[in-house]
């Protein structure tokens, strides 16, 4: 396929989604005559270019930038996940055999949950109930789940009896998932409940290891979570912005980059 007819089959997959939010690999297949395998390259290329969303099986509108909007975890799944994923298996090699370590709310680090397989003994804590639901799948961690309020959109426990049973703990590794990032601001979220727990969960940890995709960099939600020297290590994807890395690196914070 020449690049003239590339660039009209990548318009088309643009102007399929102005007219509809979500299209499917086979959709599109079937639309343009074009095989599946090359389908996926150029939704990873339009992706990279900032112009869609990659989903499980297809593609989706790339929504109005609003840091400051409460999405639900169900839409946040839809993004981005096979870097979720990556983010998820390089984060689990942090962990030894008989660590505590603590999982914040959040889609990435449901992945870090998602590739425990290799551990036998493991104290695990966590705020989201979806996450625990997930450890009680190995039928061998001693996991704690945090009590509290049940927030709807992120499916975490939040409020004083959450704070409260949180600052019994302390030592472990946090793996901390993020809404938003900069240099300048360090890591902010929109709702004020999961930024007051996340706070003490930063304070009472022995190690920071914030998980998050590339598209989180660059933004500002209403509340402020923690600055850039609160964190130890943070995990992306190669899509991080130019300069970023070194920018981080100097600031102490170590990168990887998957």
């Amino acid at each position: 396929m020449n690049s003239s007819s590339a660039k009209e089959r990548r318009a088309l997959i643009l102007r399929m989604l102005e007219q509809k939010e979500e299209v499917q690999v086979t959709e599109l297949s079937r639309e343009t005559g074009i095989s599946e395998v090359t389908i996926r390259k150029d939704l990873t290329i339009l992706q990279n270019r900032h112009l869609l969303l990659r989903t499980r099986g297809g593609a989706m509108r790339k929504p109005v930038e609003n840091t400051n909007e409460d999405t639900t975890i169900a839409k946040k799944r839809m993004f981005n996940f096979k870097e979720k994923e990556r983010i998820g298996e390089e984060a689990v090699k942090m962990i030894k055999e008989g660590d505590f370590i603590m999982l914040d709310s959040g889609t990435t680090t449901l992945e870090v949950a998602r590739h425990l397989d290799k551990f036998k003994n493991l104290r695990i804590l966590t705020n989201a109930m979806n996450i625990a639901t997930e450890l009680m799948n190995y039928k061998r961690f001693d996991v704690v789940l945090l009590g509290g309020n049940v927030r709807t959109n992120s499916l975490s426990t939040v409020g004083p009896l959450a704070l409260n049973v949180l600052r019994n703990f302390s030592g472990y590794k946090l793996f901390l998932g993020v809404d938003s990032f900069s240099i300048e601001n360090g890591v902010s979220t929109p709702s004020l409940e999961e930024a007051l727990l996340n706070q003490i969960m930063i304070q009472q940890a022995a190690q920071v290891i914030a998980v998050f995709d590339s598209s989180k960099f660059n933004k500002r939600s209403y509340v402020h979570v923690g600055n850039v020297n609160e964190l130890d290590c943070i995990i992306t994807d190669q899509a991080i912005p130019a300069g970023m890395s070194a920018k981080l690196k100097s600031a102490g914070v170590e990168v990887r980059i998957v």
